[in-house]
This record gives C-alpha cells, structure tokens and sequence, in this order.
C-alpha cells in the first residue's frame, strides 16, 4: 500500500469575496468546525476553499456573482502545506478581466492544469440536485471525480466539449441557412468518436471501481442492509459513436443540435430496484449521497495518493448528531485528512468533534 501523502490548508484570506470585505483565518491542521448563525458566511469560507482546489464556486459558477456587492473584483488566497512544502495558491477574478489562479506567484496558462493539485470533497446540502436534477449534474459528478486524478480524461473531455460546440453551430447554420455538408459534419463525428470512446472507456473503468466503493460507504452509514444500486447508462454500449450519430443525423437536423454521445450518458440511482428520487425516503436519499461522497473521497484519495481536504456543509441540518459522530470518527487516525465543518449550533459541534480525541479549532463568526 503506497503511503498517502499528507496536506492541509494554513491560512486564509479573502478580500471582497462575497459577503466578506477583508478575512484572515488560521486552521488547524485537522479539524476546524465554523460555527454561527444563518447569513454569517460559513458557507462562503468553505466556498472559497473550494474555488482554490478547481478555480471556480461549488455553488455558483457565474464569477461575477461571487464579488462583494458594491466591489469589482475579489480575491481568495490560501497557505496550503502539501508533502511538507510551503504551496501558496492565489486566485482572483476582476470583472471584465479574466480569473487567474496562481501557484507560488506563477499564473497557470491553463486552469485544467491545476485540476486535482489540492484534491477536495465538500458534501453539502446543495447535493441534492444530484438526486433531483437532471443527468447533467450527474454526468458533471462523475467527470468531476475522475478529472482530478486523470489528466488524460479531462483534456479529452475539453476537446469533445469544444468539437460538441462546432457541430452544434454547424447544425444550426445548416437550417438558417437551408444548406447541409456532409463533409464537414463527418470531420465532426470523427472527432467526436474519438474522444467520446476515450470517456466512455474511462467512466465504465471508473465505475467498476467505484461502485464496489460506494456500497461499502452506505451499508457503513446506513442502519440497515438495503438493496441500492448505481448503474452506469450509455448509448454507446449498444453501438460505437460515429453509427449512433450518423442514425440521428435527421433528428439533430430537426433538433439543431448533437442528440447523442457521451454528453447524454446517466447514472441511474435506485433502491430495491425503484428509482431513489421517487421511492428512497429522505433519510436513504441522504444517506445515499453522503455514501456516494465519501466514495468519491476515498477514490481520489488512492488515485492522488493525498488525502484529500473534506468540507462538511451544514451535515447537521441533514443527519441526526449520531450519523454525523460516524463520519467525523472517519477521521479519526490517519485514514482522512484536513476537516472542516460548518454549523449553526456551536456546542453540537464541539460535541461530536470532542468525541475524536484530535486537535480542533472553533471559529465563531
């Protein structure tokens, strides 16, 4: 077994990232738990650690909309020791202006490139959009955890999404302009067969590894021995891309845009056989996604050999106090890494951190 290798974040400062004009932060390097009411900002601090591991908000993608009101520009800075390393990571975001990340002073060329440097999982009560929403936020769940230990992967999925946009303004200039080019649009789907295969061969590998993963995590969380089921649903294990393309080739026309490939792929969560998002109740829906981020914590945490730093938002509000002790006591010994908790009820925290016997620190803001 490859020893893992240890990082955490030191310090923190933000300037006009959303509800903060100026804060400076010192952490523990294993548990910090930030305490406060509704409206305070604890979200946002744990949003910013966020935004430092993948250069962009876990809760609201549009940058503008994470300056401080009144400000034109933020920015996040974090101290980070990773494999006894002094790792200083800056990113900031002026409006009109592009956001930069910077590592040490130097600006990254590419933002993929520091796609799973700082390896991170938050679990909040956003996630529910995972059960709710549609297969986007899952398909962007799953791209999201193998992006950060596959370089390989996330540049394939960049050009499929770039070459994805081509055909798509290709489709539509065809009916505004009541013309077609066959030859063009082959160009297109060969490009797209490519790269679409590459993911397609990737996410099955992923998911053969990560179910197995994901069961154990929810018979650990859940009370009882329930029958759950993640599966993996792809156009694609019927036919190769290129045929699946050309076959839609009248209904993309009619559409205006690309109706199959990857980019339509699911995963199918179900309980006993039922869909969860219809049959599950809402304690096995929680369970369910919490099962399925601490999968993905210990999967990236083998693929990156780092254990990755683990932001808990607002678990309280979803888990009684005896669910959220066992994932806490997860950290326990060396198996997690760098905690951090957010919650309304200071001594609720304090009282399942207490029950680890690890250091801590409380931030009340």
């Amino acid at each position: 077994m490859a020893l893992t290798a240890s990082m955490f974040l030191k310090r923190l400062s933000l300037v006009n990232y959303k509800n903060f004009e100026s804060k400076n932060l010192e952490f523990d390097p294993v548990i910090n738990c930030l305490v406060g009411d509704n409206g305070v900002g604890k979200t946002n601090i744990l949003d910013a650690i966020y935004h430092l591991a993948f250069g962009k908000s876990y809760f609201n993608p549009v940058a503008t909309q994470n300056i401080r009101h009144g400000s034109d520009f933020f920015v996040i800075e974090g101290e980070f020791e990773k494999n006894d390393r002094e790792e200083k990571i800056v990113c900031s975001f002026k409006k009109g202006m592009k956001k930069v990340i910077k590592r040490n002073g130097k600006a990254y060329d590419k933002f993929s490139d520091h796609i799973g440097f700082l390896p991170l999982v938050i679990i909040s009560p956003a996630d529910r959009d995972l059960i709710t929403e549609g297969s986007d936020t899952r398909r962007k769940f799953i791209d999201g955890v193998i992006s950060q230990s596959d370089k390989e992967y996330l540049q394939a999925l960049i050009k499929y999404n770039k070459v994805l946009m081509q055909r798509n303004a290709l489709l539509k200039y065809f009916a505004l302009n009541r013309t077609f080019d066959n030859e063009t649009l082959s160009i297109y789907n060969t490009q797209l067969q490519e790269y679409g295969t590459q993911i397609f061969i990737k996410r099955k590998q992923f998911l053969a590894e990560f179910i197995p993963i994901f069961e154990i995590q929810y018979a650990k969380i859940a009370e009882k021995k329930e029958g759950i089921q993640l599966s993996y649903q792809s156009k694609l294990e019927e036919n190769d891309l290129k045929s699946l393309l050309v076959e839609a080739l009248e209904k993309d026309r009619a559409l205006q845009y690309t109706s199959v490939g990857i980019h339509k792929d699911d995963l199918d969560f179900s309980i006993e056989g039922h869909p969860i998002k219809k049959f599950g109740s809402q304690g096995q829906q929680k369970s369910f996604l919490i099962a399925l981020k601490l999968a993905q914590f210990h999967f990236i945490k083998t693929q990156a050999k780092t254990t990755p730093i683990l932001l808990l938002d607002d678990v309280f509000d979803k888990l009684d106090e005896k669910r959220v002790a066992q994932i806490v006591a997860l950290v326990d010994g060396d198996n997690f890494g760098q905690l951090f908790i957010s919650d309304t009820h200071a001594e609720r925290t304090e009282n399942v951190v207490k029950s680890i016997h690890q250091s801590y620190k409380i931030f009340n803001l």
